[in-house]
């Protein structure tokens, strides 16, 4: 088999087979595109010639322009699982790429806002509901939810109406690999989304103009269609703009604030793993490092002897 159709056949097993979300397809793609692009360059073009000395080649070319240690382990994953399921699949006798190695990638600490932070901004989204400012009441609801679930962005847009539980507080999210989860919110986030659907949404309904009757999606954009990432990656930025902190200023922030709270607050490891939707314990101990490095700060600022 030529490397191109493996290729769109490893494509087509990740969305239908693996559910993997459209980003995670497209990063797979664009590395394993590159592969493709490099192995002709070796006079490569069927996958029984890509042996474990063309994977390495082309992962230290990668190295000599400069990428980062994130990207160079992303592009050997993309190639050990591409390689391992040319193997599954019976395209290749035997696996070259189980002893492709990659440089680890540098762990850097997530942004985490303060709890005082998160109340300002909140509190700030509340003053623009009272004064009477477009979309607030959603704006309100979208940030409450995301530090009062720690969703990711994707499960956030992806919500429909009927995956809340009002009575409960409580949220059905679907997360990585179509997998699910409920996971709970408090009064905080149950009053905004309350009104938001009461006051706002029923209005964005109302500015529909493609003809349909009704729509599933819980948040709403300006013209009546599914709220996008891309709007909620505005919205954050704006608002955490302000914010002193280094780090990106996306939804994400959010999801790292709550871990951490929950962690600083004697939240069970488990219990924020399960939250966050996270298949390994060890993603989610990321968030202790940040607890620990939080507790040496104030130490550092707060006492005489540090």
């Amino acid at each position: 088999m030529d490397i191109s159709t493996a290729r769109a056949a490893y494509e087509e097993h990740l969305v239908l087979e693996r559910a993997y979300s459209e980003h995670t397809v497209r990063s797979y793609a664009s590395d394993l595109a590159d592969l493709q692009q490099f192995a002709a360059g070796r006079g490569v073009s069927a996958v029984g010639g890509l042996d474990l000395e063309l994977y390495r080649d082309w992962l230290w070319t990668a190295s000599q322009k400069h990428l980062s240690k994130a990207t160079l382990a992303r592009r050997a994953a993309s190639a050990k699982t591409f390689s391992a399921w040319l193997t599954r699949s019976g395209h290749i006798p035997a696996d070259p790429a189980l002893r492709l190695r990659a440089p680890r990638p540098d762990r850097t600490l997530p942004r985490v806002l303060s709890g005082d932070a998160v109340a300002l901004l909140l509190d700030g989204l509340r003053e623009r509901v009272g004064d009477g400012e477009p979309a607030a009441l959603r704006d309100l609801a979208v940030v409450e939810l995301l530090y009062a679930s720690a969703l990711r962005v994707s499960e956030l847009t992806g919500l429909d109406v009927g995956d809340l539980d009002l009575d409960r507080r409580t949220v059905r999210v679907v997360g990585k690999g179509g997998k699910e989860r409920v996971v709970p919110f408090g009064v905080p986030a149950h009053a905004a989304l309350v009104d938001y659907l009461a006051r706002e949404r029923p209005a964005l309904v109302a500015r529909r103009n493609d003809g349909a009757a009704a729509i599933d999606a819980l948040l709403l954009g300006a013209r009546g269609g599914r709220l996008g990432t891309r709007a909620v990656y505005e919205l954050v930025a704006h608002l955490l703009a302000e914010v002193p902190g280094s780090g990106p200023a996306g939804p994400h922030a959010f999801r790292h604030t709550a871990a951490t709270h929950l962690l600083d607050g004697g939240a069970d490891l488990r219990a924020v793993q399960e939250l966050l939707g996270h298949a390994s314990l060890g993603t989610t101990q990321i968030y202790t490092h940040v607890s620990i490095e939080r507790l040496r700060s104030s130490y550092r600022a707060a006492h005489p002897r540090a």
